[in-house]
């Protein structure tokens, strides 16, 4: 059976408090003085998430202690943001709650963008016996069409890289309607009208 001092159980109340969503966020502050938790992002950071296809990146963070071991067993929270462009939970709500693995790792998943674009911040925060730790992860939503870049794409801009090196450059295209694709080759520098 667990035994907890005053301040632990304090501190754990309040973030029961804030997980259920019945304190705001911006109530839950460190006590003075408490070890720190440290938090990386191992996947999210600067993710682009498509409105069209409503689909977000997952959001992977790794929880350390004060000596930069892997912290597992640690109450993690991933704020969504209030209004604006950002993400929403599959059941509506602002805040995903985990717990981390033996890895000390905690994943956001089964998000999707609210249909707003633009940049946004997560917040991410984690308790683990009175050590704290919070960080913000960046991301974007876009209104993508989906569309990939075709081979034509491709060798414009290959050229347009190629004339601005200084490297003269002959287009090929493969006639066979299955493989539709367009080849740059290295050519021999001339110039001359169109045929």
């Amino acid at each position: 059976m667990y035994k907890f001092s005053a301040s632990q159980l304090l501190a754990q109340t309040l973030l029961l408090l804030l997980f259920a969503g019945l304190l705001p966020a911006q109530a839950v502050k460190p006590p003075e003085g408490a070890p720190k938790l440290s938090i990386i992002v191992i996947s999210g950071e600067g993710a682009i998430n498509n409105i069209k296809s409503r689909t977000a990146r997952e959001t992977i963070i790794e929880v350390r202690d004060e000596n930069n071991k892997p912290v597992a067993g640690a109450s993690v929270a991933f704020l969504l943001p209030d209004s604006g462009p950002g993400l929403v939970s599959s059941n509506g709500t602002r805040m995903i709650t985990t717990m981390t693995d033996a890895n000390g790792r905690a994943a956001a998943r089964g998000l999707k963008p609210n249909g707003q674009s633009g940049r946004f911040n997560l917040q991410v925060r984690a308790n683990y016996q009175q050590s704290f730790g919070q960080l913000v992860v960046a991301q974007s939503n876009i209104i993508a069409a989906g569309a990939a870049i075709s081979g034509l794409t491709i060798a414009i801009i290959a050229v347009a890289a190629a004339v601005a090196a200084g490297t003269a450059v002959a287009l090929t295209r493969n006639n066979d309607p299955a493989r539709g694709s367009v080849g740059v080759n290295p050519g021999t520098p001339s110039a001359g009208a169109p045929r």
